[in-house]
């Protein structure tokens, strides 16, 4: 038995260990942005490098074997409360670490850098075959890893990847949640389709890009953010990065239409706004970080889907975007065309009923990807056949296909669940908000989210991943990831 002095100096050695491994994830982070946004086309080769090198310091920092020595010696009961959760991640972040040796770190990081370079190309030249070498390479390799590390953790290597993204998530715990999907949702789907109305005449609000740019700062300072601790950017596909003092996110515009950028801004602040909510004290430490990616992806599509898509909210952003972009916009067109249900190819910009379908595709293919039935070379055609049996509509070209999304370039396996499990998860917090703080709706048509904002920042954010995910979703709701407020949710609004 460990005394408690040698106990909580292990402890307090382990977090200044941490802070620095953090502090390095913070370069990581940093090197990601500038690879998508400000790194000329020629500065590919020499950032894969970067890449690997970093990524091989930070493995090397996490391993080492007095790391392991700490752990053993840090007994929990000699902790906090907040202190044994910061060790329970630390844990998490060694296991997945030692799992894998440091020559396929290097490989996997140089690979995805090269693959990310490749799809910047291919996506627009809807070229499959520049980027099939590619991305075979870089699924070789996360296999790989996958299977290492599924030796040490138990069950399917998939189920590894997503423990890597998730803590504890199932492979089961998945599967069960989306047949909860697909009970309800392809009907609800159908009903909607059968019942709505005719949609607005013009579905599309042209506008200029440096307007939309514009707006997207202003729909950014209306929900809490601070630029003082972060900065809007452009880039082909919408994301967020940084640390809790320097959060940057991009947004993706299209000068015929502004509300896919609109959507897209509202969706990484929310990201942002996690990010800039999580406890300071943590900071650089695995228990300061978010409680996963299903409640990072939570906290995004509550702003874009529950209040984003919602009447009151865009009652309050319609006179803003009008005025800012020089087009006469009322809040009722606004409203029909946010809200219209239809098919659609893309994920990013599907609306709220077909967008959990857009991500059991995704599911369905990484699991045939992983256990063998599918291989790279047969993914455009096993998208199409998806795409139709679940949305009803094939893909003309590969961009609007399987080279839409940056995930797989980047070896993110098993991260595309967590936005189904965040978009149930963001209608069990709009409805325990509500639950407690009454009606959201004045507010939000008023242009006040600070209600909202301080709820969730006391019941979500302020808790890090110093507790599971579940545990802070149950404590917060009274239910861990469920999909029956998601239900009510799209029938409230929609039929």
């Amino acid at each position: 038995m460990t005394a408690p002095g040698a106990s909580h100096s292990a402890y307090t050695a382990l977090e200044a260990r941490f802070r620095r491994i953090g502090l390095l994830g913070g370069v990581q982070a940093l090197l990601d942005w500038d690879t998508a946004t400000m790194m000329p086309s020629g500065g590919g080769e020499a950032r894969a490098e970067q890449h690997a090198v970093i990524a091989t310091i930070v493995h090397a920092e996490t391993c080492a074997p007095d790391i392991g020595d700490l752990l053993a010696r840090a007994d929990d009961k000699n902790l906090g409360e907040a202190e044994r959760g910061n060790l329970r991640a630390m844990r998490h972040c060694y296991v997945h670490a030692t799992a894998v040796d440091a020559r396929l770190v290097e490989e996997v990081n140089r690979a995805t850098a090269r693959c990310e370079m490749a799809w910047r190309d291919a996506k627009p030249a809807s070229d499959f075959a520049a980027l099939k070498p590619h991305l075979e390479a870089v699924l070789a390799l996360v296999r790989e890893r996958a299977a290492t590390k599924a030796a040490v953790l138990g069950g399917s290597p998939y189920q590894a990847l997503l423990d890597e993204h998730n803590p504890g998530l199932t492979q089961t715990a998945v599967r069960d949640f989306f047949a909860q999907i697909e009970r309800f949702l392809p009907g609800l789907v159908r009903e909607v389709l059968d019942t709505q109305g005719p949609p607005p005449a013009n579905m599309r609000v042209a506008a200029p890009l440096a307007a939309q740019q514009r707006l997207g700062a202003d729909l950014m300072r209306l929900m809490g953010f601070d630029f003082v601790h972060g900065r809007l950017d452009e880039s082909r596909h919408p994301f967020m990065s940084g640390t809790g003092d320097d959060v940057r996110i991009t947004m993706r515009t299209d000068e015929g239409d502004f509300v896919t950028g609109m959507l897209a801004v509202i969706h990484e602040t929310g990201h942002a706004l996690y990010e800039r909510g999580l406890p300071a004290r943590w900071r650089w430490q695995p228990g300061g970080d978010a409680a996963g990616s299903a409640m990072h992806e939570a906290q995004a599509l509550l702003w874009e889907m529950q209040i984003g898509r919602g009447r009151p909210f865009l009652t309050a952003v319609a006179p803003i975007a009008s005025a800012r972009l020089g087009t006469p916009l009322d809040a009722a067109r606004l409203i029909a065309i946010v809200q219209r249900v239809e098919p659609g190819m893309i994920r990013v910009d599907a609306d709220e009923c077909t967008y959990p379908l857009h991500v059991l595709l995704r599911f369905q293919l990484e699991e045939a990807l992983f256990d063998g039935r599918l291989a790279v070379a047969d993914l455009p055609g096993a998208w199409s056949d998806a795409m139709q049996r679940l949305i009803g509509i094939r893909p003309a070209n590969h961009a609007e296909g399987c080279l839409q999304d940056i995930h797989w370039m980047l070896g993110s396996f098993g991260y595309f669940p967590s936005y189904a499990l965040g978009v149930a998860a963001a209608a069990q917090m709009v409805e325990a908000a509500e639950t407690e703080m009454g009606d959201l709706s004045g507010a939000l048509a008023n242009g006040n989210v600070s209600g909202l904002l301080g709820w969730l920042r006391t019941n979500i954010h302020a808790h890090g991943s110093l507790l599971s995910a579940d545990a802070i979703l149950t404590r917060a709701t009274g239910r861990s990831f469920d999909a029956t407020a998601l239900e009510r949710h799209l029938r409230r609004r929609y039929l």
